[in-house]
């Protein structure tokens, strides 16, 4: 792992992620950012983010749209993914963990993990 020099914004960026239940993208990260830190640039923004998910400490969610979400909770956990608004929220279960052995009893490689999501309408739009 790099290290790398103490960043102000980076900082200012994991604060946050960390105190939103959303999942941003970085254009919605770097909307909030401008506010405490009008000069900063969205690829400044996309770099921090990139370089935090690389670290291992926010989360990256590759969306099935093409877009990358981002997550201050960078601990194993599943997401939810809105097939018509497009929203990303956590699902709170029991880790299923067990799927690794599942995978790795078929194939001759070593399995060791899994992303998963699960997807359909989210509460707001089976509301409607």
């Amino acid at each position: 792992m790099t290290i790398n020099k103490y960043s102000r914004q980076r900082e200012a960026i994991k604060d946050y992620l960390s105190q939103t239940k959303e999942h941003p993208t970085a254009d919605t990260v770097y909307m909030n950012i401008r506010g405490t830190y009008p000069n900063i640039s969205l690829g400044t923004v996309y770099r921090n983010l990139n370089l935090l998910a690389e670290q291992g400490e926010i989360l990256k969610i590759n969306c099935q749209d093409g877009s990358d979400r981002f997550d201050g909770n960078a601990k194993p956990h599943y997401h939810f993914l809105c097939k018509d608004c497009g929203s990303v929220l956590d699902i709170e279960m029991e880790p299923i963990d067990h799927i690794n052995v599942i995978a790795g009893a078929g194939f001759t490689g070593k399995v060791e993990g899994h992303v998963t999501f699960f997807y359909g309408q989210c509460p707001q739009c089976s509301a409607k």
